[in-house]
């Protein structure tokens, strides 16, 4: 089970002009302002990253907000992990478990997900916080991480893993969040 103080949440690129063509794109928002506010009440970190927001546009204004005083990491590679300021955020926060959400599922999570895996961490993809163009992308990059070892969560199931139990004071804030 993953534990907060070794866990991080990585947001990728959910910007205005991909979510427009990405599918079922009202859950993907609700689901990913959830994970993020359940992330903030349990103290997870969380680095926020946009591909290429020169021509593609910033985050959508209901994501940005929950970030409050934070600058996004832009990055021009897919994979997050290839990024020079993401590996320094990393390092600062000494994660072994990483959480993804975020957009495309079958490429820049995918990506991101493989270089992770591959230095070791252990990775974890929140599948009602992903998407992509089509459905069809969304569950070939799906179950490619799956069969290459990454695991699949969902933001309810994480965010109770991650609380542990109703004693703890975050407890009503979460139950409040996911209802």
């Amino acid at each position: 089970m993953l534990k907060r103080h070794q866990t991080v949440l990585v947001v990728i690129d959910i910007q205005d002009r991909l979510l427009e063509t990405m599918y079922e794109k009202d859950r993907l928002i609700i689901q990913c302002e959830k994970l993020i506010k359940g992330c903030l009440i349990l103290g997870i970190p969380i680095i926020w990253l946009e591909q290429y927001p020169e021509g593609i546009g910033s985050t959508t204004p209901s994501i940005a907000r929950l970030f409050q005083h934070e600058v996004p990491i832009s990055k021009t590679c897919f994979s997050a992990a290839r990024s020079e300021q993401f590996n320094e955020k990393m390092h600062r926060y000494c994660p072994k478990n990483v959480i993804l959400c975020g957009i495309e599922t079958h490429v820049c999570v995918y990506q991101t997900a493989m270089d992770l895996r591959d230095r070791d961490y252990y990775v974890e993809v929140v599948r009602d916080a992903v998407s992509s163009r089509s459905l069809f992308n969304i569950q070939a990059g799906l179950q490619k991480m799956e069969h290459t070892g990454i695991n699949m969560t969902t933001v309810e199931m994480l965010l109770f893993e991650l609380l542990e139990n109703a004693e703890k004071p975050e407890f009503r804030k979460i139950l409040k969040l996911i209802k």
